[in-house]
């Protein structure tokens, strides 16, 4: 970007369209952008280009066709809105090519999207025009925000804040953002897209729109605009680049405005397969035997975001077959899957997962799938689903997988109940793996290896140097870490004796489990992840 405001020779637009006025290339009327005055420029095409040369703009004629892959990048809006369009791509930079050189607001924006130094080229009004119908015709059309009948994100197609929300709502499609926020503050509202667990500020929103997008925002997702006072929950949903995406929409009330989040679930991108979740073999080989077992309860434990949906889901599309009845409570239902029952709790009719639960068990199951254990009814219940030969999987909050047999005793489970119902608790995490375009190896230091357990450890880490495909992060794409704590006789013996996390640990590590630790660090020495992301999400 720089590079380019040096070649303006400090030329503003107006004293350009001047200078061109001057040499009897424009008529003498008032025009108020270049925009404007570009598609006069076609009579005078050769003069032009001398023109353009002396202040140090490149004049393309003739360019060539537009790179396929370049142009997926840009939301189609925008290449026609500020007719712009990628050309092609070099080791350094991509070249762009306008009829409008000095639209400096629009170019920051392809830079950004195309992560990558522009070169802007100047290319003749007509032949714009032609770029932009055959990149249309060929790639943009496929890559639209489509709208059904309920959805009105492309109603008012000209309205500067519906143009915005879409540009941010294709801006995090694009980016793989599982979020959205808008977050008012006393002279601006941030937006910030969640890309691989981490926030990432893309827009600054000007004070006065605020009150604009935050009731573009309700709209669209049926919300109250008159009530500013309380949350609000809602749903959206839109077709992007072919896929369908629900939008779960959720405003806070702060000191500033309302913070309103979007969290984007794409459909087709769930890992549904369990050899796509990152477990190493011999965890894979228990994995899989606690999932085929034909009764008792697997828990996935672990925070918010830790990827516990994938897993479950993963499973149950694994077992799921003609001869068996899956059935599944959930709040919300954040996937649907294809031969299986989902049910979504609505607590405030009285369909809680307990009660869900107990309908459930009259509709013949054989696998049952527990959104989240949250309180001891439900656990109750799950329990003797268990224990009358259902196989029940379900979901704690805790921090590691011994914590959850003592987390169901501190809810009031009798310690024999759990003994004989649960099979085995899985905690995880998410990491980001390092980006494979970028990927560098280097010699570890003594600290690193130390902080990871691995003091022997004499082979090289990974990380990533940062590059336009990772968008100079070094991390691209996330996978899980895991703990795997199958209860065997012993297991049940220290259950039992009412033993706290700490001994249940203590004994699964003599049997072979590893920790979160543990198994981030082998998959540092596989060059997957970093020290910094495993020791981020799991310090013991």
């Amino acid at each position: 970007m720089k590079e380019w405001k040096l070649r303006l020779k400090n030329l503003s637009e107006k004293e350009f369209i001047e200078e061109l006025k001057g040499k009897g290339l424009l008529p003498k009327q008032e025009l108020q952008s270049f925009r404007e005055a570009s598609g006069l420029l076609k009579w005078h095409l050769k003069e032009a280009e001398e023109l353009f040369k002396e202040v140090g703009f490149d004049f393309l004629r003739n360019p060539p066709k537009p790179q396929k892959e370049l142009i997926e990048k840009v939301p189609s809006q925008l290449i026609r809105r500020e007719r712009i369009v990628p050309l092609y791509e070099t080791d350094e930079e991509v070249v762009v090519g306008t009829d409008n050189p000095f639209n400096r607001e629009g170019i920051k924006k392809f830079e950004w999207l195309l992560s990558k130094p522009v070169k802007v080229v100047v290319v003749p009004y007509d032949e714009i025009n032609n770029l932009l119908q055959g990149s249309e015709e060929e790639v943009v059309q496929e890559r639209e925000v489509e709208k059904r009948e309920e959805d009105i994100l492309t109603s008012l197609e000209e309205a500067p804040i519906v143009q915005l929300i879409n540009e941010i709502l294709m801006l995090a499609v694009r980016g793989r953002a599982s979020d959205i926020h808008f977050e008012p503050f006393r002279d601006r509202m941030r937006v910030r897209l969640r890309v691989d667990g981490v926030l990432k500020t893309v827009r600054e929103i000007p004070k006065s729109k605020i009150p604009a997008v935050v009731s573009r925002l309700k709209i669209m997702a049926n919300l109250d605009i008159a009530e500013k006072r309380l949350p609000q929950d809602g749903r959206i949903m839109i077709r992007a680049g072919g896929k369908e995406i629900d939008i779960r929409v959720s405003t806070l009330p702060t000191y500033f405005g309302e913070r309103v989040v979007l969290r984007l679930l794409m459909k087709e991108s769930i890992l549904y397969s369990t050899k796509e979740l990152g477990l190493l073999p011999e965890d894979y080989e228990k994995f899989m035997d606690l999932i085929k077992s034909p009764h008792g309860i697997l828990l996935v434990t672990g925070p918010t975001g830790s990827g516990k949906t994938t897993t479950l889901y993963a499973a149950l599309s694994e077992i799921n077959r003609e001869e068996i009845n899956v059935i599944t409570v959930e709040d919300p239902v954040e996937y649907q899957l294809d031969g299986i029952s989902q049910v979504q709790v609505k607590p405030e009719i009285g369909l809680t997962f307990a009660n869900t639960l107990r309908s459930i068990l009259r509709q013949d199951p054989d696998v049952i799938m527990v959104g989240e254990i949250r309180d001891t009814e439900t656990a109750e219940i799950a329990i003797q689903s268990a224990l009358t030969g259902h196989l029940v999987f379900s979901t704690l909050h805790t921090n590691d997988a011994p914590s959850s047999i003592t987390r169901l005793t501190d809810m009031g489970i009798e310690p024999f109940l759990v003994a004989s119902s649960v099979i085995g608790v899985i905690a995880q995490r998410l990491v980001r793996k390092v980006c494979p375009y970028c990927k560098e190896f280097y010699t570890p230091t003594e600290e690193e290896k130390r902080e990871l357990g691995i003091k022997n450890f004499s082979g090289k880490f990974a990380r990533g140097k940062g590059c336009e495909h990772c968008l100079g992060t070094g991390y691209l794409g996330r996978t899980a870490i895991y703990e795997i704590l199958q209860i065997d006789k012993d297991i049940k013996r220290l259950i039992l004796e009412r033993k706290d996390s700490e001994e249940i640990k203590e004994l699964a590590l003599e049997k072979g489990m590893k920790t979160l630790k543990m198994d981030g660090a082998v998959k540092v020495t596989m060059g997957i992840t970093t020290p910094e992301e495993v020791l981020r999400v799991a310090r013991s």
